[in-house]
């Protein structure tokens, strides 16, 4: 028997799996990766030594109205190790300097005060001015043009308005974006509702180069620089991470050539081969990506790319704060084939909260049997959605061999957001 270790919230789930049965285990190399020095020194040096930029503390000088994009609760972005150093940074350079932090919820809820302590820490929390970003509150931004997709531009008033606009963040591979990280700060996240949605059309999502790893001729990546560019995106400041969430790689710099730079990075490290087979198990990493239903639209994909047609996908997913989205639950109550028919019928500029998620999770649904893994979640949100739900791994694998037989071959994807199946 084969032991592996599958992200689970805060810990883990120790699966064996027959050798004889397993096909393969697509892991990031990122997970073995040994960094050439401390998270804070891998911060500080990049900081030090900017991709195409000046230093963020030469950037600061004269400007008085600084704000720091920064991640929400639904990213492990290690914000206690990278905030400091650009607070200092930017003091370095203008002492008496404006600061706001602008947590980018995008189109998720709002982050609680719980989580704000959990990201900042009790000192910044307390010391630096922090606002969370609601796509839903109109008052709050700017209408600044067109995209290229033609969808409006509206982006929060304090990003627009800032003397200098700055932005943490974290690389990973993206199911529809290509990466994470640099311009994804601004779109989606300080964006209206409605540029979101312009964003995430069914048409896009469709699109075969709307792919994790890919950027070039991507169109929603070039929506998302776009809107980078028109906010006046100044300086990232984004970190690769292995499976711990500890730093292994910084980069900072001009918001493109950085970000392009850990793409780089990251891609060569998260690219594995396909190894087909009836079923396979995944996870999101665990938290705190693994905290809805929603979010594992990432883990489900690379599962996708891996999982012969006909096949059944584990996740193993805490789901603690449930299906994360009532418009995605009540799309999928509905059924994959009737929800993936009323979708690819929806023009782009009517796009509705939501969809994409939906459009993905059904495609997925046509194709393959899925069950989660939860003793955190009610299953019946889950079953309701067109899912299957188990208590244990055991549960899920007996369920699975029901349905695939029980000598299936099997491909483990411990975490599923980290990787990029080719």
């Amino acid at each position: 028997m084969i032991s592996v270790n599958i992200p689970y919230g805060k810990s883990h789930i120790k699966i064996q799996i027959p050798g004889k049965r397993l096909a393969g285990i697509l892991e990031s190399r990122a997970h073995q990766y040994k960094p050439e020095a401390g998270e804070e020194e891998l911060v500080r040096k990049s900081l030090e030594n900017p991709i195409g930029s000046r230093t963020l503390s030469e950037l600061a000088k004269g400007r008085n109205k600084v704000v720091i994009i920064t991640s929400d609760h639904t990213r492990p972005v290690p914000t206690k190790i990278i905030a400091p150093q650009l607070l200092a940074e930017i003091r370095k350079g203008n002492p008496g300097a404006d600061i706001t932090f602008l947590v980018a919820t995008g189109f998720h809820r709002a982050t609680t005060e719980a989580e704000l302590l959990n990201k900042f820490g009790p000192g910044m929390r307390k010391n630096e001015k922090i606002v969370v970003h609601n796509c839903w509150a109109p008052n709050s931004m700017i209408n600044a043009g067109k995209l290229p997709s033609g969808g409006d531009l509206i982006i929060n008033k304090l990003a627009m308005e800032a003397d200098l606009l700055i932005a943490e963040g974290f690389i990973e591979p993206h199911l529809f974006a290509g990466f994470s990280g640099g311009r994804k700060s601004v779109l989606p996240g300080i964006v209206s509702e409605v540029t979101v949605l312009a964003n995430h059309c069914a048409e896009f999502i469709a699109h075969d180069k709307a792919r994790a790893g890919i950027l070039k001729g991507n169109p929603m990546h070039e929506d998302m620089v776009y809107a980078a560019k028109q906010a006046k995106l100044a300086f990232i400041a984004n970190v690769i991470i292995d499976s711990d969430k500890k730093i292994i790689k910084a980069v900072a710099g001009d918001p493109e050539q950085a970000h392009l730079e850990g793409c780089r990075f990251a891609g060569e490290l998260a690219a594995v081969e396909a190894k087909p087979a009836d079923i396979v198990i995944t996870s999101n990493g665990g938290y705190p990506l693994d905290q809805n239903v929603y979010q594992h639209v990432k883990a489900l994909t690379s599962a996708e790319s891996t999982c012969r047609e006909g096949g059944v996908i584990i996740a193993c997913a805490a789901c603690n704060d449930g299906h994360g989205s009532e418009d995605l639950y009540h799309w999928l109550c509905g059924g994959a084939k009737e929800a993936m028919d009323k979708i690819m019928k929806i023009d782009r500029d009517a796009t509705i909260p939501d969809q994409w998620a939906t459009q993905i999770m059904a495609r997925v649904q046509l194709k393959h049997t899925v069950i989660f893994v939860t003793d955190q979640c009610d299953h019946k949100i889950i079953t309701d959605m067109g899912f299957k739900a188990a208590c244990t791994f055991e549960e899920a694998m007996a369920a699975a061999e029901a349905i695939v037989g029980a000598e299936s071959g099997i491909t483990v994807i411990p975490d599923g957001v980290a990787v990029i199946v080719n």
